[in-house]
């Protein structure tokens, strides 16, 4: 499976900031070029920047009803080339194409209705939980009992410490007791979402991120599992 970033930041990384040299996208993800993970307002100028054509996307997920996350003119545009928006709720497991997609509740709590998404192709397996705070039990069980290769998890809040905003999205802190516990049941783990006023720059970022054996995603990167 093929997975690459279209957008690595959270809401308050705007178009204004693209002279940023440390400029992060609203977050979204493509999946072997065909399955866009939330049709974002950033969605066709990265594809255009990352040389990707928007007449392969087949499908459209979306995790939340949230600006940066859905975009009515970014889904009308790849509607009107073929793709097919796919709506999901918790509890859910849709195929989707070759992808078998389990919906799981994310601990959203500003957008009632958010998903994160586990998403098979038969061989390989990706958990993608952008905006939440801690991962709920039912979604704790569901990589217990299904392990993934992949997760990407949710660092919207960075170092701060004191910030509100843990009660609906993660810190670093978070982040690195998620993955001491999950490790038996993720082969890799990677962190995107992070705020423009919340973090340090990426390379530093990084260099925190591998200590503790965690990647840290950047607009257009490419893994393979």
């Amino acid at each position: 499976m093929k997975l690459q970033f279209l957008g690595t930041g959270a809401a308050d990384w705007t178009k204004k900031d693209i002279e940023n040299p440390e400029y992060r996208r609203n977050a979204a993800a493509l999946v072997d070029d065909v399955l866009l993970i939330d049709p974002g307002p950033c969605v066709p100028e990265a594809m255009e920047t990352f040389g990707l054509n928007e007449n392969n996307v087949k499908y459209i997920l979306n995790t939340h009803c949230h600006g940066d996350h859905f975009n009515e003119d970014t889904l009308a545009r790849l509607q009107a080339k073929g793709a097919q928006f796919v709506p999901l709720a918790a509890g859910e497991t849709v195929q989707v194409g070759p992808y078998t997609v389990q919906a799981l509740a994310g601990n959203h709590a500003t957008c009632p209705g958010t998903v994160h998404l586990i998403i098979s192709d038969g061989e390989r397996r990706l958990f993608y939980g952008l905006d939440g705070a801690w991962l709920l039990y039912e979604e704790y069980q569901a990589l217990k009992n299904a392990p993934v290769d992949y997760a990407v998890l949710d660092a919207t809040v960075g170092h701060k410490a004191g910030d509100f905003r843990i009660f609906e999205h993660n810190d670093l802190r978070m982040v690195a007791e998620m993955q001491a516990t999950l490790a038996p049941y993720v082969g890799r783990f990677c962190i995107s979402h992070m705020a423009r006023t919340l973090h340090t720059g990426h390379a530093e970022l990084a260099a925190d991120m591998e200590k503790l054996g965690i990647e840290t995603a950047f607009d257009g990167m490419v893994v393979e599992f």
